[in-house]
């Protein structure tokens, strides 16, 4: 008995559950609008794809898909070094590394998204 108390749940996993199944649900919607968008710009040459995701409701979605797939993937990357990582010095620094990395490429799609928005 003694090797089981104070080592239950830390209340965390539910909460990481949630994020990881809502997220899938918006990227599945978002996937949809990504074919569409794809198949819209099939042949289009730079400018007209420029103009086209210069919309704001199609740079909003763009950037919604973009943000969305960054944050879906470090919470499935943060699950499976959790899992598999034994130490804990590595696991510390893999977490951290993700996190940054995601916050990077979101920060990257922002500014290119706005960049684009306005006709930079």
């Amino acid at each position: 008995m003694a090797n089981a108390l104070n080592h239950g749940s830390a209340g965390e996993g539910v909460r990481h559950w949630w994020a990881q199944r809502l997220s899938a649900i918006l990227l599945a919607v978002l996937t949809v609008w990504s074919v569409y968008a794809v198949s819209v710009l099939s042949g289009s040459d730079f400018a007209t794809a420029r103009e086209w995701l210069g919309a704001p409701s199609n740079a909003a979605l763009g950037t919604l898909f973009i943000l969305a797939a960054l944050y879906h993937a470090s919470l499935g990357l943060q699950v499976v070094i959790e899992d598999y990582i034994h130490h804990r010095a590595t696991e510390i620094v893999l977490l951290v590394a993700i996190k940054l990395a995601a916050l990077f490429g979101g920060l990257l799609a922002l500014f290119s998204m706005f960049q684009i928005a306005m006709g930079v």
